[in-house]
Formats: C-alpha cells, structure tokens, sequence
C-alpha cells in the first residue's frame, strides 16, 4: 500500500533544511508503528519520497510525502495520530491511498502558488512593477549549475503575479511559478523584481493534465 499525506510547515520550523525535515518525518513515523516498508541492502531505511524540495527559511501549507507501506491499514484517524509525532509546527493536513502506477511528485508537479511579504511597497507601486515584469520578453538572472556560474531567462517559468493586500505592513505577491524546465526560486524571483521580498509561502502545487489542474492531495475536511 502506499500512501500520500499533505502537510504543513509553519513559524520557527521553516528554517530547517529539507534534510531535516525528512529525519523528522522518519522518526514520527517509526513512532506511530506503522507497517513501513523498507530498502534492502546492508543499512535498511524506509521507504519514502518527498515532492519538490521547499527553500529553507519558506513556510508552506502544501508540502507532501509518500509513504509504502507492507500491508494496508485504515486511513480514518491517520492525520491526528501523526502529527502529535512532528515537531511543532509541522502539521499532517490530509492523507490518502495511491493508486497504483501514479508517477511521482517530481515528475508530476507542473507549477506552484506562493504568497509573499513584500515590505515596505503599497499595492500601486507593487502592481507597476508586476506589468513591467510580466510585460518583459525575458528575465535573465545568473544560477550556479555544477559548480559554475550560468546565465537562465526566468521568463518561461514565471506564469502569473498580481499584487495582493497584506495583513502586516506592505502588499502580498501572489506569484504562481512553473517547476519546468526549471523551477524557479522566490529569491531568483526577487532578483528580478529588484525587491526585497519577506515571509514566503507556498500554498499550493499543482498537476497539469489535459486541459484541467489538480492538487495532489487536497486538504481534509475539517
């Protein structure tokens, strides 16, 4: 059996490195006794995969980990005994069965939703800057790639922004960026809005298939 939970990374947790966040995830779910199925090999680890990697320092309600399992087990009351098991702060928001042969989260994942402090800048001043982002024919930025310095065009990648009210001091970007054929990071994004950009948060990942978008797995009700 294999199963998808959706879960949330919020407040002090955020600056923790994915690495960190999957040790987490193993040892809350050895806790739970969970029938888990396990690599083979000389050091056994069990058997898990996360989707796309979120940046550290970035919160996220819309994070999401694959679990096989040796034998099925009931889902009812899943999402409350794990998330006792979790740091503060990470919170198990939904789970469900996969069908199987469904592809994985990195292949799947065509683009994502963030939302994004930006400080400082009324909502005018942030939605001028917007156009003329979107109105650009490219977006150059320089990545590191193997170790050297490479120049990329964002552009193609960068799918939608609008200019949002904030509850704290500023404006929100909403932005929705496309995993492929990279995906682009909020603080590449800041580059070339020539902003400096706050707390950030992704809300959403999202699957592209024929016309139509999903989630790949929404919320639980209640």
């Amino acid at each position: 059996m294999k199963i998808r939970f959706r879960f949330g990374k919020l407040g002090k947790v955020r600056w923790t490195s994915h690495r960190d966040v999957a040790r987490m995830w193993e040892r809350g779910l050895r806790r739970a006794e969970l029938p888990l199925a396990y690599t083979e090999g000389f050091s056994p680890r069990p058997q898990f995969s996360f989707g796309l990697a979120l940046p550290t320092g970035c919160e996220s309600t819309a994070e999401f980990i694959d679990v096989t399992l040796r034998e099925p087990i009931p889902l009812e009351g899943l999402s409350k005994l794990i998330t006792p098991l979790l740091p503060d702060g990470i919170d198990v928001l939904g789970v469900g069965e996969l069908a199987a042969g469904t592809d994985s989260l990195q292949q799947e994942v065509t683009s994502c939703r963030w939302e994004v402090e930006v400080p400082g800048v009324d909502q005018a001043t942030l939605s001028v800057v917007l156009a003329r982002v979107l109105a650009a024919d490219s977006l150059p930025v320089r990545r590191e790639r193997k170790g050297r310095e490479v120049d990329d065009d964002l552009r193609p990648s960068v799918l939608a922004l609008a200019a949002a009210v904030s509850k704290g001091d500023g404006t929100q970007l909403i932005a929705e960026l496309a995993t492929r054929p990279r995906g682009v990071r909020p603080t590449e994004l800041a580059q070339v809005l020539g902003l400096d950009l706050g707390l950030t948060r992704r809300t959403n990942q999202w699957i592209e298939c024929d016309g139509s978008r999903r989630e790949p797995l929404a919320v639980d009700a209640g």
